[in-house]
């Protein structure tokens, strides 16, 4: 299954029943495992590793080295699961020696344009709309969706289950299981529509909308409003993953809405 027309150095292992279409190049140290099919004038440089079944359009490049100053030519990876989509030209950097390796995980769909920037980790099933821009070391968790155009500066934090408008400009963490959006980035209610395609009981959503109701709704500062929810709310998974997200979080999770 590999054209005659495009370049695959002889040191990288790809998989028999790999499709390589023509004017592709794959470069040494790339591992391309068993289904996957690599689409022309795709790019796929030196310390890739492409998991089964996985779907790269024409134009793609992925493995280029950082956008870092940092960067000393040290050897890293992009890491990519199985049953990913990667549309046309999406561009993903592979890590630096701060984390070693950028990881975009299982059945995810990569629009057209995206780039991921260096040492971040993209979960399982999230999806990423078209043209989206995600600085280095940005952490995103399963099943969060992003819309088109979004831009996400370097080592924000974005929460499972998360949905974020398109267009926003991503400063500070979202909180696992929101809706964000407007200007500047806000907590707009629950990701009820998802939670519930996802199999969440109405009373599981109401719970987390009672934790949130406490993090943006009753005039509290997140300390206070964490104590709140630990004295006053019964621990469950859902309960205690927003509070350990809001703990650890590094830049401080985005404000709630209050409108005009």
């Amino acid at each position: 299954m590999k054209q005659p027309l495009a370049y695959v150095h002889p040191e990288a292992k790809i998989a028999d029943n790999v499709v390589i279409e023509p004017f592709v190049t794959i470069d040494k140290d790339v591992v391309i495992e068993e289904g996957t099919r690599i689409g022309s004038n795709a790019t796929i440089m030196e310390g890739t590793r492409i998991g089964k079944n996985c779907n790269v359009f024409p134009g793609a490049v992925i493995g280029a080295v950082p956008q870092d100053m940092k960067f000393k030519g040290e050897k890293t990876t992009v890491e990519i699961g199985n049953n990913t989509t990667i549309r046309e030209c999406v561009t993903i950097n592979r890590g630096t020696a701060s984390k070693g390796k950028t990881i975009v995980g299982s059945n995810c769909l990569l629009m057209a344009y995206v780039h991921v920037a260096h040492d971040c980790v993209v979960g399982d099933n999230c999806i990423i709309g078209n043209a989206t821009q995600i600085a280095g070391e940005v952490i995103i968790d399963d099943y969060a969706i992003l819309s088109g155009l979004v831009a996400i500066h370097q080592f924000v934090h974005i929460g499972s289950h998360v949905m974020v408008s398109g267009g926003s400009l991503v400063r500070k963490d979202i909180p696992p299981y929101v809706k964000a959006g407007r200007e500047p980035v806000s907590y707009i209610g629950v990701n009820s529509i998802g939670l519930r395609r996802r199999e969440y009981s109405n009373e599981k959503i109401r719970e987390i909308q009672d934790v949130y109701r406490y993090l943006y709704q009753k005039g509290m500062n997140n300390f206070n409003a964490l104590e709140a929810i630990e004295a006053e709310m019964p621990a469950s998974p859902e309960r205690d993953d927003i509070i350990l997200f809001v703990k650890n979080s590094k830049r401080g999770i985005m404000r709630g809405y209050f409108p005009e």
